[in-house]
């Protein structure tokens, strides 16, 4: 009986044209486009399982429409492939949307969800007047003026353990709302495309739709259309209505996600 080895794989992705990561099966028993169900499809045509099925579990269910450069996967295989070659090969049978940019064995006892110690995600907003022709599935087109003053000091409200009720959208489904934050900053980038400023928050864990809310009450603050300290009001409150709006998955993107175990690749014994 052949000996499986979990693989971890860390991939980057372009989620435009996906309906998230994770596989949606439909009642005609057809599936719509995700990143999950083309990167298990790649995975089972290089390392050819003898039962012809593959399980890839992701770290992290991105929304419809959000980009990855640093989602982690991990699945189950006996293969013959040197784990330096599987990468390319796996990227390989994959669209020009997904990359796998690093294949590694992964360590003894490894869970690619349980393990998780923090994650980073970014969200760009385009502020030119000009639409952002080239990277419109990139970024939010938010060129209304903003106070970045104001929402510097509300990002660093954001910061440490706090119940994040009101950054939640409804239905999301987990029994504790309470999340730390390590790091929220504000950035402003004069790129080639254009000009942008990027929200950039770090933490634990986070709820659904959390960080393009937090998005949203951040903007809106610069804006003037919150208070300057509606973070620390929606914290009292717990109220979903006291914070921004959900911005639209096009700007958000998963930049990293880190683990208890350190990088150390272990070889199967």
């Amino acid at each position: 009986m052949s000996d499986l080895q979990r693989y971890k794989l860390t991939l980057a992705y372009d989620g435009s044209a996906y309906h998230g990561w994770q596989k949606q099966p439909q009642p005609d028993g057809t599936s719509l486009p995700t990143v999950q169900q083309e990167v298990e499809r790649a995975v089972r045509d290089v390392v050819r399982p003898p039962t012809g099925k593959i399980n890839v579990l992701g770290a992290s269910r991105t929304d419809s429409g959000v980009h990855a450069l640093g989602q982690c996967a991990q699945f189950d295989a006996d293969t013959p492939i040197p784990v330096d070659r599987l990468a390319r090969a796996i990227s390989g049978h994959l669209p020009d949307d997904i990359d796998v940019i690093k294949a590694e064995l992964a360590p003894p006892g490894f869970n690619v969800i349980t393990d998780v110690t923090s994650k980073q995600y970014r969200y760009r907003v385009f502020t030119q007047r000009r639409k952002p022709l080239a990277i419109r599935h990139m970024v939010y087109h938010g060129y209304e003026p903003m106070d970045l003053e104001f929402m510097k000091d509300a990002a660093r409200d954001l910061v440490g353990e706090h119940d994040f009720a009101a950054f939640a959208a409804a239905g999301h489904g987990r029994e504790s709302t309470i999340r730390t934050i390590h790091d929220c900053h504000i950035e402003s980038h004069d790129l080639p495309t254009g000009a942008e400023l990027h929200i950039v928050v770090s933490g634990n864990g986070f709820l659904y739709n959390m960080v393009r809310i937090i998005a949203g009450t951040l903007v809106d603050i610069g804006r003037g259309r919150l208070r300057y300290d509606t973070v620390r009001h929606c914290f009292h409150t717990n109220d979903r209505q006291n914070a921004g709006p959900t911005l639209p998955a096009s700007g958000l993107v998963l930049e990293w996600i880190r683990y208890k175990q350190d990088e150390t690749t272990y070889e199967p014994g």
